[in-house]
C-alpha cells in the first residue's frame, strides 16, 4: 500500500498538488476498500474513524481533485449515488462493470473490451475518444445460482 500511496503522491506533485494528511487519509480509505464502490459519505465515515478532525467538505474536495487527476473515477450505477473507484495503475481507460439488478452487486471487468469499437467511432464519426465507460445491468451468477438451488 505504501508504494501505491507514494506513486499517488508523485502523481499529485506532478500536477502541483500536495498529498496533505487529509488527502492521504482519504486515499488510504480508498485503497483499503478498493473492491468496494464507496460513496463520498461512505468514504467520509471511514476517514472520520482514522482522523475525526476531517470534515465532509474536505473529503468531497479531495474526491473531486482525485477524480480530476484521474486517480479515481466517479461512477453512477443508475441509483443516483456517485461512487468512487480507484483507477487501475497504468490503465488507459476506465474499467467496465456488471451491476446485478436483483441484489445490487457490482463486479468489475478489468479487460478493455472496446478497442475495436473506439476505432470505428473515431473513424466513422470523426470523434476523438478520451475515455469510455461500459456498465452491463443484469442478473449476477450468485442470484442465478440461488434461483437454481430453489428449483431443486
Amino acid at each position: 500500500m505504501e508504494s501505491r500511496i507514494d506513486r499517488i503522491k508523485k502523481q499529485l506533485h506532478s500536477q502541483k498538488y500536495k498529498l496533505t494528511p487529509q488527502r492521504e487519509a482519504t486515499v488510504r480509505v480508498l485503497l483499503e476498500n478498493e473492491k468496494d464502490h464507496l460513496s463520498a459519505e461512505d468514504v467520509y465515515l471511514l476517514v472520520k474513524e482514522k482522523a475525526p478532525e476531517i470534515g465532509l467538505a474536505t473529503v468531497y474536495r479531495t474526491l473531486e481533485l482525485l477524480t480530476e487527476l484521474k486517480v479515481v473515477d466517479k461512477i453512477n450505477f443508475g441509483d443516483g449515488v456517485s461512487r468512487y473507484d480507484l483507477r487501475r495503475e497504468g490503465a488507459e481507460h476506465f474499467h467496465h462493470h456488471l451491476v446485478c439488478i436483483e441484489c445490487g452487486a457490482v463486479d468489475e471487468i478489468q479487460e478493455d473490451l472496446l478497442g475495436d469499437v473506439e476505432q470505428v467511432v473515431e473513424r466513422d464519426w470523426h470523434f476523438i475518444i478520451k475515455d469510455h465507460r461500459l456498465t452491463f445491468h443484469g442478473i449476477c451468477y450468485r442470484c442465478q445460482n440461488k434461483k437454481e438451488e430453489t428449483k431443486d
